[in-house]
């Protein structure tokens, strides 16, 4: 089965200051690169969703692996509608989506593996951590359409909601599916390993 991982990673992170996919982590790469590399590890085929403005040689982004999102500042779940009407208008061959965040490069990979070994066409597959839902979640192709035509700016919720019986959750003991980065101390090494 075909996979890909997609890297939302074209919001404004107004909160944290600066641009914090830039932002260094304790060994030196920057945020959005660590996330990109742990994707890697068990994705061939890793997309990031940018924005119209953005410069992919400035983020260490392939201009082959991005996806513009024009509606990005209108919030994640519009990213994600653009990524994925982008996805189904290329045709793309995969059958299950990773989507990934790009502040969240402490996924372990045996979770991954996890996910991975549950996913299909028709599941939507994601981590939970003390009954909280984590990411990654993997979205089997035959969510895509409603993805594309989500107008909801908070993601996908609503959607995973109204698709329940597609939901297989995963209960892992991985902080990483919950660790994500909001104010420059959050990449406080004590406070986060890769």
């Amino acid at each position: 089965m075909k996979t890909l991982a997609l890297i939302a990673a074209a919001g404004r992170a107004r909160r944290f200051g600066s641009d914090k996919r830039r932002a260094p982590l304790a060994d030196g790469r920057a945020l959005l690169t660590a996330t990109r590399a742990r994707a890697g590890e068990r994705f061939t085929d890793v997309r990031v969703i940018l924005r119209a403005d953005d410069r992919p040689a400035d983020l260490a982004v392939p201009e082959t692996a991005v996806i513009v999102s024009p509606r990005a500042d209108q919030g994640l779940g519009l990213s994600l509608a653009d990524a994925f009407a982008a996805l189904l208008a290329r045709d793309e061959p995969a059958e299950v989506v990773a989507v990934w965040l790009g502040d969240m490069p402490w996924v372990a990979t045996e979770t991954v593996d996890r996910l991975l070994a549950e996913a299909a066409g028709d599941r939507i597959v994601r981590p939970t951590l003390d009954h909280r839902p984590g990411f990654p979640v993997l979205f089997g192709r035959d969510l895509w359409p409603a993805l594309a035509g989500n107008e909801q700016p908070d993601g996908a919720r609503a959607l995973v909601a109204r698709h329940r019986r597609a939901l297989v959750e995963i209960p892992v003991t991985d902080p990483g599916v919950l660790r994500d980065v909001d104010s420059p101390d959050d990449l406080n090494p004590a406070k986060t390993t890769v």
